[in-house]
């Protein structure tokens, strides 16, 4: 098998992919940006060989290289990169060079236009916010005049929280159009209160999921991006059952096969007229790759796994072949900002909390916004004690 992945490099730990796929006996080859000479060794060693390019924004180049391997190597079987903003080209790679193992131009788009999924969660049988694409003013406020104030306006087609706003009155609204990019489409959602959890996991060639797994999120990416707020999450010690099996016809209904899945969700913390129950779930969005940044390491943490070698074997035999383990433990993210003036210091912590920090690092600063300068990444067995360490992390001084 010949495994073509996009940015090995970057996330630093997404090497651990293609060393999983090594593992198995894939010829493993790489595309990226960094040079060569720029590469650690563990990214080296996991590659049976890399080609570089000047910018991963390049498509060409990129399609010089599929060329270039396809022709030494013979027939390339998957490409992939694991990574939201490289999954339009992925998918136009794929089309290039028949490549039939992840969606195609043409599916890529119900993967990334937030108006296309509203259809599929309703084959899911899966709620989502009332909607509508804005062009105007006038049919905006005619939306709001049905599912008031405040709403969302977010890309219909777009990577994260970039863009995104909430508008809480008729000026905000009127700010929005005098100001928004008019080569954007924009999508209007009805606000929801509610605590946002994904649902997380890899599904075998059938839509199957092999591995399951959740995050809840008390702090709204949105917010986090707009408001440079501090950033944290965790894992929950155990899937709700009424998450699990609509996650997993989620899944089904989108027709995905053999790779990652990150499904969005709120649950409401109170009944929304028009819309449901105090405790349903609403769809959010659904991402057809690992959860971002090094969430695939804390899922790792969280339940003793290596979810890079599950996900290897399911590329691989359509199976995973590695333990499952579900410890009931609680596993968080906490990510800090380099302007703000926190309490407790480095050192501090690390002394504090010596036995249940499992992984702390500097987050490069492109993923700073969502995510941080740098992080910390924890083990509880108690959600008390888990929720106690966030709260030391993130005092501020003032």
């Amino acid at each position: 098998m010949n495994f073509i992945f996009v940015s090995p490099h970057f996330p630093a730990t997404y090497y651990r992919f293609c060393r999983a796929l090594q593992k198995n006996g894939v010829t493993v080859l790489g595309i990226g940006d960094a040079p060569y000479a720029n590469l650690s060794d563990d990214v080296k060693n996991s590659l049976k060989e890399y080609y570089y390019v000047a910018s991963l924004e390049d498509y060409n180049a990129k399609k010089e290289a599929v060329s270039y391997f396809q022709k030494k190597y013979g027939k390339i079987d998957y490409i992939e990169s694991n990574n939201e903003y490289w999954l339009q080209d992925d998918a136009r790679l794929r089309t290039e060079f028949h490549i039939t193992t992840g969606p195609d131009v043409k599916e890529i788009f119900f993967f990334r236009h937030k108006s296309a999924m509203k259809e599929y969660y309703a084959k899911a049988k899966c709620k989502t916010a009332r909607w509508i694409l804005v062009k105007e003013e006038k049919e905006a406020k005619k939306f709001i005049d049905e599912v008031g104030y405040p709403v969302i306006v977010k890309p219909d087609d777009g990577v994260g929280a970039s863009k995104t706003h909430a508008l809480k009155n008729d000026q905000e609204l009127a700010e929005f159009f005098q100001t928004k990019d008019e080569k954007i489409t924009f999508i209007m959602e009805e606000y929801i209160v509610g605590e946002l959890v994904s649902y997380d996991g890899v599904c075998d060639s059938k839509g199957n999921v092999v591995y399951p797994t959740s995050h809840a999120f008390p702090t709204q990416i949105m917010d986090v991006v707009n408001n440079n707020s501090d950033v944290y999450y965790y894992t929950l010690d155990k899937i709700p059952e009424d998450l699990d099996i609509l996650g997993r016809r989620i899944v089904k209904t989108f027709k995905a096969k053999s790779r990652f899945f990150h499904l969005e969700f709120f649950r409401l913390t109170e009944d929304k007229k028009g819309l449901g129950k105090k405790g349903d779930y609403i769809g959010l969005e659904v991402n057809m790759r690992a959860p971002g940044g090094y969430t695939p390491d804390l899922i790792d943490f969280a339940h003793s796994i290596d979810i890079y070698q599950i996900w290897a074997d399911v590329l691989t035999f359509d199976e995973n072949r590695e333990p499952i383990l579900y410890s009931p433990t609680y596993c968080c993210y906490v990510g800090r900002r380099n302007y703000v003036s926190y309490k407790h210091y480095y050192e501090e912590i690390m002394t504090k909390y010596k036995n249940e920090i499992v992984f702390t690092q500097g987050m490069p600063d492109i993923l700073s916004d969502a995510m941080g300068n740098y992080f910390f990444m924890a083990k509880f067995k108690e959600k008390k004690e888990m929720e106690e360490f966030i709260c030391f992390l993130t005092e501020r001084t003032e």
